[in-house]
């Protein structure tokens, strides 16, 4: 176990290792301008996909880059420069951009690929921490990502210069989702797993309450009321007439009916605390659609209505959550 003084040394090395890398993404900032602006064109203007490539740590960061930009509308794939250099090259179409990591620029397996890039027509991207290095000078365009601290204490493991390279991947993904119109429902379709995906995607008749709906008459008593409220599993019931939908009652409408009528409460009937003309939205109508008007209205239950203004179903906002 450390003792307060181990513990006072962690937390001040900790905190001095962000303040280092807070300090690399200022300069990042202030770097950015025209190549960056050339860079996000070359990639507009391919016909292919971005190849990401790079070696040990400057690898990890991009596959994480590819990872970002194909899930925000820039169709991108990693590419190992050691397997590219045996036999994976052909991994890479005509109309491709590669972008190559690595900060010192000087990296065996990507400058051995970088002739077949150029003699294969594609645009080479390099994000490098030195501008005069070999790979820097040999592409289309030289991303700066260099820092004047690692915040490693002994200043050689990669830590800020892969903070750097990160952002700049996170800066161009976010530059190309901007100038492509990349929306909402965009993301939505290339995450239909996640919650936003579900939400924009997926319509209230795909989750709404269907079977065994707790439907009363208007002249349901309050015994009758209390039974179908726990049954129908809601917290509530519809009233109908016929196919006319009159009201609805929550079991919070009949606990403050039972409080304020006590002895005469067993003698109203459902239509007398019945909600008026209640919330209601279409099957087809999307999960996101279905959860602003449950905020706006501060409710938790929709009635599904179709076209006639028939009740076809219940949803409710834990069916959204889900």
């Amino acid at each position: 176990m450390m003792n307060e003084t181990d513990k006072r040394i962690a937390v001040e090395v900790a905190r001095q290792a962000v303040h280092t890398e807070a300090l690399a993404l200022k300069h990042l900032e202030a770097s950015l301008g025209d190549d960056f602006a050339a860079a996000v064109d070359i990639i507009l203007s391919g016909s292919g996909k971005v190849v990401m490539t790079g070696m040990g740590k400057s690898g990890l960061i991009a596959r994480k880059i590819a990872a970002t930009l194909a899930s925000t509308g820039t169709p991108s794939f990693f590419l190992h420069p050691g397997e590219a250099f045996h036999g994976d090259l052909g991994m890479i179409s005509k109309g491709d951009v590669v972008i190559a990591l690595s900060y010192s620029g000087e990296t065996d397996e990507i400058l051995k690929i970088v002739p077949f890039i150029h003699d294969n027509g594609n645009k080479l991207i390099a994000m490098t921490g030195h501008s005069e290095s070999t790979l820097a000078k040999n592409a289309d365009v030289h991303l700066d990502v260099s820092v004047r601290h690692e915040a490693c204490i002994l200043h050689l493991a990669p830590t800020s210069s892969t903070t750097a390279q990160i952002a700049m991947g996170d800066a161009l993904a976010v530059a190309l989702m901007k100038l492509r119109g990349f929306s909402s429902v965009d993301f939505a379709r290339l995450h239909p797993g996640g919650s936003l995906g579900r939400r924009l995607l997926m319509t209230v008749g795909n989750v709404m309450r269907k079977n065994d709906l707790p439907v009363v008459a208007s002249d349901c008593s309050a015994k009758d009321m209390i039974h179908a409220v726990s049954r129908g599993g809601l917290g509530l019931i519809v009233i109908c007439d016929g196919d006319r939908i009159v009201g609805i009652v929550t079991d919070g409408d009949i606990r403050r009916a039972m409080e304020s009528r006590q002895s005469d409460f067993f003698n109203i009937k459902a239509v007398d605390i019945a909600t008026r003309n209640p919330k209601s939205i279409h099957p087809e109508a999307k999960l996101i659609e279905a959860e602003k008007l449950m905020t706006r209205h501060k409710v938790n239950s929709l009635l599904v209505t179709d076209d006639a203004g028939k009740l076809v179903g219940v949803i409710q906002i834990y069916d959204i959550k889900l």
